[in-house]
Parts: structure tokens; sequence; C-alpha cells
């Protein structure tokens, strides 16, 4: 059992249910008007699982302002705990829209490396949005908070990976004096970049598109699905039993 499983249930009951594309759409609008520097996230059973012994990441979570569902596996457990898992808001689908919505409006970019970050932010201003500064995931906290209060960027997409990502977005909320929209987006930019590829859609359809991934990266996907989401779901179904 994790030592705080308050806190995982806590992160579960944080999740926003979208039960439609209207309130999806709400949602991108009230993103685009911020008033002070603001966090999104995703909980999928992945991070649920480093969660598990990883109290800062737990806590940041939590503290999101902003909690999204992301996959098949929160989806069946969040019933569990009253909470209605609606649209599946995963990130590579719902960044790419909240980046639409930032168009022409100055935007950070931090997180894996060259090429695909260059690609990535090319793609990105081919599309309106307004790139002021870019950087690898593998410097330090100080580094992105710097170029952060330097551009004042309005969107912040962190592609760092879990949990640097978590722990450097609260950072830049706690320490930023400008409003704008951080959002922890996992693999997105290299998603974007090419350098992992979609599922086809039908796979998509079925839910499926993580046994999709496995496909393509077996060595490296084996103990994030094979053993982690069976593991997720044990570790739920305790939490289920043994809470209040």
């Amino acid at each position: 059992m994790s030592e705080n499983p308050e806190e995982i249930i806590r992160i579960l009951k944080t999740v926003r249910s979208i039960p439609d594309d209207a309130t999806e759409n709400q949602l991108l609008h009230d993103l685009t008007g911020l008033d002070a520097p603001t966090v999104l996230s995703f909980v999928n059973a992945h991070a649920i699982n480093l969660s598990w012994h990883d109290s800062a990441l737990r806590r940041t979570l939590i503290a999101s302002d902003v909690l999204l569902r992301d996959g098949i596996g929160v989806e069946v457990v969040l019933p569990w705990f009253s909470v209605q898992p609606g649209l599946n808001m995963n990130g590579t689908d719902f960044i790419p829209k909240i980046i639409t919505a930032f168009r022409g409006r100055r935007i950070a970019v931090f997180g894996t490396r060259p090429p695909w970050l260059d690609t990535a932010a090319n793609i990105i201003r081919e599309q309106g949005g307004n790139v002021v500064c870019t950087s690898d995931g593998f410097q330090d906290s100080n580094h992105y908070l710097n170029l952060a209060k330097e551009h004042e960027p309005e969107l912040i997409v962190l592609a760092m990976g879990m949990p640097k990502q978590e722990l450097q977005s609260q950072r830049l909320k706690n320490e930023l004096d400008h409003p704008c929209l951080i959002v922890n987006g996992g693999a997105v930019i290299d998603f974007m970049a090419g350098k992992v590829s979609r599922a086809p859609v039908f796979i998509r359809r079925m839910k499926m598109e993580w046994l999709y991934r496995l496909a393509l990266e077996p060595r490296r996907m084996f103990d994030r699905y094979v053993i982690g989401n069976p593991l997720f779901l044990w570790r739920c179904h305790r939490l289920r039993r043994t809470s209040p």
C-alpha cells in the first residue's frame, strides 16, 4: 500500500470530468483568459503508479489547477471513487487544441531534445503560434524559470516526462508574476514532431492505443503497460476496498 493512500484517492477525486465537447470547448475558452499562472496536468495509470511512493509527485498532481483524465485505466477506476470519467482528455489530443487556442500569443516549449524540439516548434509557428523560446528537457530548474521570466510566455508546454515536468510546473506557478498556462505535456512534443507515431484512428476508437505503442517500443513500454496496467488496477482495487 502507498505510504499515503488518502493522497492517491485525492488525486483521483481531483480529476475534472469533461462530459461532452461543449464542456471541452468551454474549458479551452477559460484557459485562454487566465489572470494568474495556472497549471494543467494529466493523470493516467502510469502517473498513479509513479505517485504511489513519490510524495512530491502526489502533491503536485493534487495542486494542479486543472487535472484531466488520460486513458482507459483511469476511466475504469474513477467510478469506484464516485467520479464520472467523462471524455478521454489525453494530452496528445488536447494539447494541440490548446496550442491552436493560443494562436498569435507567446508560447514557450521546454522538453525533449533536438531535432524533435526544433521540428515541433516550427510546426507550432506554421500554425500561427508565436514561439518565443525553447529548451531541451535536460536542464536544471533555474534554467526554465529564468527563460520564462525573461520572455513571459502566455503558454508554457513542458514535455520533460514525469515527475520532472510536474515539479517544474509548480515552481513556475509559484515564482512567475505574469498570467500564463503551464501544461504538463509528457511526450506530446515527440508526437507532434513525428518521433513517435500515433495509432491509427480505428485503434484509438477501440481504446487500444497503449497496445500500439507497446508493439512499437516493446522494451521501453513493457514495464509501463504489461506490468504497470495490472498493477495500477490492483492498487486501485485495494484502495477501493480500504477507503471509507
